[in-house]
């Protein structure tokens, strides 16, 4: 069974489910993958949680008041994982980009594998995307600061982030109204910054907050979503990486 630590938004986790069950869709009930949603939505905002920091991993934490405020995260965080794990689930996914800040200390600390998302679209990217070619990535300031995607492709790819006015302007505020429920009107706000950067020349675009699909590809099919030339989904490359894992 696939543990899914969700409510990092609560859309964002239904997000994932729907899109595991589209993928693999049965002709009857019982074909489909069994699964266990937590949608543990009462887990301490992560950007919230980061404090300040560089984008070097080994600086986590640089005063008491950001270690507090990421240890109760992780701890609500193995709170989560550990109910999974006494569901007897095979493995836990995570749908939440920035949640993956957490991830070393929470592999260290289940003894039950935990996939990595960034680490996921990746490889995908790898596949899909030439050697040091510019590839955007829309996520929240948590995920931009902690650089949980840069430590992947600083090698092999040219990462490219809107300007700060776009961050707050057009990224956060999608991202928060994807939140509220109110979709339609965060497909209007993140336009912005997709422009920004697809003139930036970017061979693919990173949808790294897990709010950003739903905004994005609300009102198209799913067949849109898996065919898209620009777009990369975490959520959608998870569920792969998630079925994989699932038949192994």
């Amino acid at each position: 069974m696939i543990g899914i630590l969700g409510g990092m938004g609560t859309q964002a986790g239904l997000d994932f489910c729907n899109k595991l069950a589209i993928l693999n869709r049965g002709k009857i009930d019982q074909e489909y993958p069994l699964f266990l949603l937590y949608n543990k939505a009462n887990i301490p905002g992560r950007p919230e949680s980061i404090g300040v920091h560089t984008r070097n991993l080994s600086n986590r934490l640089v005063n008491k008041q950001s270690k507090k405020k990421y240890q109760l995260v992780l701890k609500s965080l193995l709170k989560g994982c550990q109910l999974l794990k006494k569901s007897k689930c095979k493995f836990i996914v995570v749908p939440c980009n920035t949640a993956h800040y957490w991830y070393d200390d929470l592999n260290k600390k289940i003894n039950l594998p935990i996939i990595n998302m960034p680490k996921e679209v990746f490889n995908h990217t790898l596949k899909k995307c030439k050697k040091n070619s510019s590839i955007g990535l829309l996520a929240t300031e948590g995920t931009l600061k902690t650089g949980i995607y840069d430590k992947f492709f600083d090698k092999k790819y040219n990462l490219i982030f809107p300007n700060s006015i776009l961050q707050k302007k057009s990224v956060n505020k999608a991202i928060k109204l994807v939140k509220m429920g109110k979709v339609k009107a965060a497909s209007k706000v993140i336009k912005p910054a997709i422009d920004f950067l697809i003139k930036k020349k970017c061979k693919k675009i990173i949808l790294g907050c897990t709010e950003l699909p739903i905004a994005i590809f609300a009102f198209k099919s799913f067949k849109k979503i898996k065919t898209s030339k620009v777009f990369l989904d975490p959520n959608l490359i998870l569920a792969h990486a998630a079925m994989k894992k699932y038949k192994m």
